[in-house]
């Protein structure tokens, strides 16, 4: 598979990941930390999968400015003005839009991909298949294009997607989204779940630069014009403060809420290549290899006794004995130490400002 010359890929590294407290914090994230102890972190491994693809000329990350030298040590490939910096935290609309303009000055007949920076795939060959077709109905359909994932649960963690028509024996897996619903509760997910008309909102986004900017015109046009104002001095010696000026006015909103859900036509390719966006503990440990007691471990030498379904990670392959406990995120880092049941793993934000 060749790098086609007009197909970019915009990687959001900006989120500050809370929910994975003690060791993600405000000053290194968990998009550039090993959270599965693998050797890679989560913005490497992005990167590397989309190579195949995505040029690595044609790959931008936007990122908080703090975040600029974490970006660049972890991917030395890229250059300074390939990773383009927030004064501000925005949401995904504004980032969204940065890409859009800076994309504009290359070329204006780009095929973007959009990816977060801390997602996991475990089937990179069909998740390669799954955006190339997503590029060709964007590019055919003159559509917004989503990745749909086969949910395994009814997750209450993640945005469900809506679509057309049940799914058949067809190689054909392009349905027309009919709804977007954001982090349902249990009831509800249970109901997606039966109806076999919901899979999991990925939020990794296809389209071409001439739809999206039309898009924003019509929708977001507030957030598309504080950019098209300054566009001529992006890429230039005065893009800091332009970006500065561009960003204490914009709204802070998300793509989907600002756009997707208020576009008709909007396409999404139905898949499963084992995806997860690791926003917990708790789908650490679901991804973690485990023992008989299903244990996972990561980074330390633990004996246990009595104990079954915990995730257990410390620093420096620490020792440690465990004895009677069921269920729990036991983590240290930075100086601080949690034990919190996995069931209570969305408390984890109330935890960390307790201290």
């Amino acid at each position: 598979m060749n790098p086609a010359s007009n197909t970019y890929c915009v990687i959001m590294a900006g989120g500050i990941g809370s929910r994975f407290w003690p060791m993600s914090t405000a000053d290194n994230p968990k998009q550039f930390q090993d959270i599965l102890g693998i050797g890679k972190t989560l913005i490497r491994m992005t990167f590397e999968r989309i190579l195949p693809i995505c040029s690595v000329e044609n790959i931008i990350v936007v990122t908080n400015s703090r975040y600029k030298n974490l970006v660049l040590e972890n991917l030395p490939e890229l250059n300074e003005s390939q990773v383009l910096c927030e004064p501000h935290m925005r949401n995904t609309a504004p980032c969204i839009a940065y890409s859009n303009f800076w994309i504009k000055q290359k070329t204006e007949q780009a095929e973007i991909i959009v990816l977060s920076a801390d997602q996991l795939i475990t089937n990179e060959p069909q998740f390669l298949q799954d955006i190339q077709s997503a590029i060709n109905t964007a590019k055919k359909s003159e559509c917004l294009v989503t990745i749909g994932v086969r949910p395994s649960s009814p997750n209450t963690g993640y945005g469900y997607i809506q679509f057309s028509d049940p799914l058949k024996d067809s190689e054909d897996n392009v349905r027309n989204v009919v709804t977007f619903t954001e982090k349902p509760n249990l009831k509800l997910a249970e109901k997606f779940l039966e109806t076999g008309e919901f899979f999991w909102n990925s939020g990794i986004f296809i389209w071409t630069l001439e739809t999206i900017q039309n898009e924003f015109q019509t929708h977001l046009s507030d957030i598309y014009d504080l950019f098209a104002e300054s566009s001529e001095l992006i890429g230039t010696d005065k893009e800091e403060e332009a970006i500065e000026e561009i960003y204490s006015k914009c709204t802070n909103i998300s793509i989907d809420y600002g756009i997707l859900e208020k576009t008709k036509g909007v396409k999404v390719i139905l898949t499963d290549f084992g995806w997860s966006d690791l926003g917990t503990w708790g789908s650490v440990y679901n991804h973690t290899l485990k023992d008989k007691d299903l244990n996972a471990i990561s980074n330390a030498r633990v004996a246990f006794f009595e104990s079954q379904g915990n995730l257990v990670k410390l620093n420096n392959i620490k020792k440690a004995v465990i004895q009677g406990l069921d269920g729990y995120i036991i983590v240290e880092a930075n100086g601080v130490l949690l034990i919190s049941k996995k069931e209570e793993e969305q408390r984890v934000k109330q935890f960390s400002k307790a201290l």
